[in-house]
């Protein structure tokens, strides 16, 4: 099966990106900021969301990880940097234009968590790893 490699440099591209992210899940841990570098990686277990739309079963997640450059600042609430067993499912990713092509790109997680990154403009990438396995379900979302 087709890894996903996906590179956003605009909103359009970020809300694609966000929707192949949607219910993945990670832990703490999985988040790590490299001020001096402007970036931002997040490790996920993410579900393969591409594969329902093919009536492909079992269900699928895939490790994938998610890189954001030109990140000048990192916030987060809700989150417990210490708290190893802590685990954050992720709902969207947006932007919100300052000026621009600067602005802040939000994690929005279950549970009112969340991440917060003030960067210069939109430059992200998306890509699964080698790993994948069977998901036991599929997530489902109140209408």
């Amino acid at each position: 099966m087709k890894r996903l490699r996906l590179v956003a440099l605009d909103t359009e591209d970020l809300s694609v990106i966000s929707a192949h992210c949607q219910d993945a899940v990670l832990k703490p841990g999985d988040i790590r900021y490299f001020p001096a570098e402007h970036k931002l990686i997040v490790s996920m277990n993410r579900f393969a969301w591409e594969l329902v739309d093919q009536a492909r079963q079992p269900y699928e997640r895939r490790r994938a990880a998610l890189h954001f450059a030109r990140v000048n600042k990192v916030s987060t609430l809700g989150i417990d940097r210490t708290a190893s067993d802590q685990v954050l499912s992720l709902l969207a990713i947006t932007f919100t234009e300052g000026e621009a092509p600067s602005g802040v790109i939000e994690f929005v997680f279950a549970g009112d968590a969340g991440i917060r990154l003030e960067v210069e403009c939109i430059e992200a990438q998306l890509t699964d790893m080698p790993a994948s396995w069977e998901a036991g379900s599929k997530p489902k979302h109140e209408v």
